[in-house]
């Protein structure tokens, strides 16, 4: 079976920053801002994003396009023989899986609301009755289900249409939408009452600040977050590597990627932090600011039912650019593993991913049960535990360590692949770094992340 490609440059880069671009970019971002004191953590986040992510991203990058295959078997192509490295390829697709098993519904809780909102069922509402919104969608599981399967076979049939018609397309549309629309709110934002406090809280460092708050909190906290943004470790920037040609390097290309994903990342707290200013809003009270305070906000603003809509559709584009690109790399997974064409493997994870998704859905009202409380408290705090804590510090070190260590494909191959073509390229001066600091610093991510839920 002949591969596909992608048609062009910018399809590539859209698609992977839609991958990196989720509902943590707009969610956890700015309230980690605000619990890390404002412009202090954004400064130390960007410098983190540099130092940590960036690399780690032209590695998957790299055995993605070296390879030509998808990850469950991008490490057969390149290892020597003898290795174990291609077992890790099945933890990836693992972690696609795991990941999608709560993603889904939460794309779906964004849908849900633009849907309430477009249609002004949150219009006129009283605080409370804001709030109870969303209480009693956690408690419906008709309602979760419904857009949780919405999710899902939109996902899948845009896949099956396609590598260029029908994933590409859709995306690139999408992306162009979702950055249009984030502008047109941050502007708005603007002219807030609040906005010029908002702003200065936001982008202005103060280290007295950050001092109150805890200066290793705060470089924790955006240390986490720059290695979390990217969905580094689970194969889903490798499957975009192998759709590439190689006619630009991979560090220019990942810094095109990083670059969109900290637009992102800033201009949600461009848009969210005058209108916590503005109202007296807490901004760093994590997703209840999404889907309660955010809506309150909407419903007593002027025009609020358009900018809630744009906000919700946004947020939408977010989470099902994430959707899409870990769809395809479950389905051409699929596709290598067995030999099925793109429909078939298409089809057969429709009815897979509806199937897996739905402890998540149910974790909020039938199934839900005390012993996640060390979680958070339900199905879906259990599952993104698994992804965030596992998986993805786990995997971006097997990516690591297999690109720079003699026992895995080797520095040598590794900086060949990653510079061929024109643009931004990897120096031996860089090596020290990759191969010993680099490490270090995604075992302590893990560690800390142990320690942090089970220990603190």
């Amino acid at each position: 079976m002949e591969r596909e490609n992608l048609k062009s440059r910018l399809g590539f880069i859209l698609l992977s920053a839609g991958c990196a671009i989720g509902i943590g970019n707009v969610w956890k971002f700015p309230y980690m801002a605000g619990q890390g004191g404002g412009g202090a953590f954004v400064l130390f986040y960007l410098i983190f994003l540099v130092i940590l992510g960036l690399p780690i991203m032209t590695m998957e990058f790299a055995v993605g396009r070296a390879s030509k295959k998808s990850p469950v078997k991008a490490y057969q192509a390149l290892e020597k023989p003898g290795q174990k490295w291609h077992i890790h390829g099945y933890f990836t697709l693992a972690g696609c899986y795991l990941l999608m098993m709560f993603y889904t519904t939460v794309a779906g809780w964004m849908l849900h609301y633009f849907y309430m909102t477009a249609t002004g069922k949150l219009s006129g509402l009283s605080a409370d009755a804001v709030a109870d919104q969303f209480t009693r969608m956690l408690a419906d599981p008709g309602v979760m289900m419904f857009w949780m399967v919405l999710v899902v076979v939109i996902g899948v049939v845009i896949c099956a249409g396609g590598l260029q018609n029908g994933l590409e397309r859709v995306t690139k549309v999408m992306m162009i939408a979702l950055l249009a629309i984030m502008v047109v709110l941050a502007i708005n934002s603007f002219f807030m009452a609040g906005a010029k406090e908002g702003l200065k809280f936001y982008l202005v460092p103060d280290f007295g600040r950050m001092q109150e708050v805890g200066v290793v909190s705060t470089l924790v906290g955006a240390m986490n977050q720059a290695f979390f943004t990217l969905s580094l470790g689970i194969g889903a920037m490798a499957i975009f590597g192998s759709y590439i040609g190689k006619d630009h390097s991979l560090m220019g290309e990942s810094v095109r990627v990083v670059v969109l994903d900290t637009f992102v990342a800033i201009t949600a707290g461009l848009i969210i932090f005058p209108a916590c200013f503005t109202y007296g809003v807490d901004q760093t009270s994590g997703p209840s600011l999404i889907f309660i305070t955010l809506p309150n906000i909407f419903a007593n603003m002027p025009y609020g039912r358009l900018w809630g809509s744009l906000f919700f559709l946004f947020m939408a584009f977010a989470a099902l650019s994430t959707v899409l690109a870990v769809f395809e790399n479950i389905i051409c997974c699929g596709m290598e593993l067995t030999g099925a064409s793109r429909k078939k493997s298409s089809l057969v994870n429709l009815f897979l991913i509806i199937a897996l998704s739905v402890p998540c859905v149910l974790g909020y009202n039938v199934w839900s049960w005390d012993g996640f409380s060390i979680f958070g408290g339900a199905v879906l705090d259990f599952e993104d535990f698994l992804v965030s804590n596992l998986f993805l510090p786990l995997g971006s070190l097997v990516y690591l360590l297999f690109c720079v260590t003699r026992y895995g494909w080797g520095w040598e191959n590794y900086k060949a692949e990653v510079n061929t073509g024109k643009g931004l390229k990897v120096h031996d001066w860089m090596r020290g770094y990759l191969t010993y600091g680099l490490p270090l610093i995604v075992i302590f991510i893990f560690l800390f992340g142990i320690y942090d839920k089970f220990f603190k």
